[in-house]
């Protein structure tokens, strides 16, 4: 127990015990369906915990060893879910059993990081080598296309966030890195012509300063050529609500009672909690039910009115401080499997913290993503208090290989 992480471990279970707080807050003006949400949410907590604590103490190499296994297993589900399973709001599939309610695409996400870090950790495995680093990133972009034709564009665009953090911590050379990134780049710029001019000039400079073969330069050069053309079309190819998320996103006054009320909404809330907050159980926007979905993906909007800028702030610093330890419990890994699976977990959890929080002051695009620990789920919840299981163990034998 000396080599136990028990800091880690009480930031989490102070994260999940704010967040039953709060589901109850935000659910007990609610109806008696929703009302029920907090004891659904108790008995995931005491069961993920519980899960959290076996998974720390079983041994590292079981964990290693079925990698491939539960990536094969996620990757069946979700071609199952399309079969069977029944969908939610948000278009988010669920598998139903019973009463119960599965989201594979949850734990898909650390499935993917065991395969992939499993797959790299070989010895004769080398990043900057095309083989394995087309086969790293087809064991992403595989559960990416079966989410994001679910469609859950929001969960299917965490795999993305993965390719850079992980790949880069494999030892990626900087100009695959570079190669990932400029699509994006183009992508985003592509909507207007000067922008995408100026970028493809310096795409064009760095690809002329790094002294690569020249079919590898062109091969970039028209990647980003196609991707700035094709952008329209595959704008096109989004759902008329996606297309407005990512709109009202830009301007949230454009649909004030439409598809930007949820952002607007909450941030009426968070600007009403002031410095110390309303009180618990007394934030107005909550209780008067003005803010949807905010047992889930608004959860933090609640902390904000009833806790304040006070709240707020302990919430944050407590994610700091849990992503922070992470990534210093993945550097201190001599072990290449564990140190990458770390990472990885990382990633997940800070991509969720940073759009689920930018979504909920107008900063991101209203994706859907939840708030780790915080936000209303089962499956959610099981994931995340199964990755830091893990991580816990992987901390307890980290000196032991």
């Amino acid at each position: 127990m000396k080599k136990y992480d028990f800091l880690t471990f009480l930031i989490v279970i102070a994260l999940v015990t704010v967040g039953l707080l709060v589901i109850y807050s935000a659910t007990v003006s609610a109806g008696e369906s929703e009302q029920s949400y907090f004891f659904k949410q108790i008995i995931w907590a005491v069961f993920g915990i519980i899960l959290m604590v076996v998974v720390s103490f079983l041994e590292i190499k079981l964990i290693n060893y079925f990698s491939y296994w539960f990536y094969g297993g996620a990757i069946f589900s979700l071609i199952i879910v399309f079969l069977i399973g029944k969908v939610g709001q948000g278009a988010e599939r669920w598998i139903v059993i019973g009463s119960i309610h599965i989201q594979p695409s949850e734990f898909a996400k650390l499935a993917t990081v065991l395969a992939v870090s499993k797959f790299l950790s070989d010895k004769y495995a080398d990043i900057n080598k095309l083989k394995y680093f087309l086969i790293s990133i087809g064991f992403i972009l595989l559960p990416f296309i079966l989410i994001a034709r679910q469609p859950d564009l929001g969960t299917a665009l965490v795999f993305l966030s993965l390719i850079i953090p992980l790949l880069f911590w494999a030892g990626l050379n900087w100009f695959y890195i570079f190669t990932i990134l400029t699509p994006v780049l183009t992508m985003i710029l592509s909507f207007n012509y000067w922008a995408f001019f100026i970028l493809m000039l310096c795409i064009t400079g760095i690809l002329y300063y790094s002294r690569k073969k020249p079919i590898v330069t062109v091969a970039v050069f028209l990647l980003n050529i196609i991707v700035g053309i094709i952008t329209p079309t595959l704008w096109n190819q989004l759902r008329p609500y996606q297309q407005k998320r990512v709109l009202t996103f830009i301007n949230p006054e454009m649909d004030p009672k439409g598809a930007g009320y949820q952002i607007i909404q909450s941030q009426v809330a968070i600007g009403s909690g002031g410095f110390w907050g309303k009180g618990y159980l007394q934030g107005s926007q909550t209780h008067l039910r003005f803010l949807p979905a905010q047992h889930t993906d608004f959860i933090f909007s609640v902390i904000g009115e009833e806790f304040g800028f006070i709240g707020v702030s302990i919430i944050l610093l407590l994610f700091l401080i849990l992503i922070l330890r992470l990534i210093h419990i993945a550097a201190s890994i001599r072990q290449r499997f564990a140190s990458m699976t770390v990472i990885g977990i990382t990633t997940i959890i800070t991509f969720h913290v940073i759009i689920n929080i930018g979504m909920t002051v107008g900063m991101a695009p209203v994706t859907g993503l939840p708030l780790p620990f915080l936000s209303y789920g089962g499956s959610f919840l099981l994931a995340n208090l199964l990755m830091i299981g893990i991580v816990l163990n992987i901390y307890r034998n980290k000196f032991s290989h």
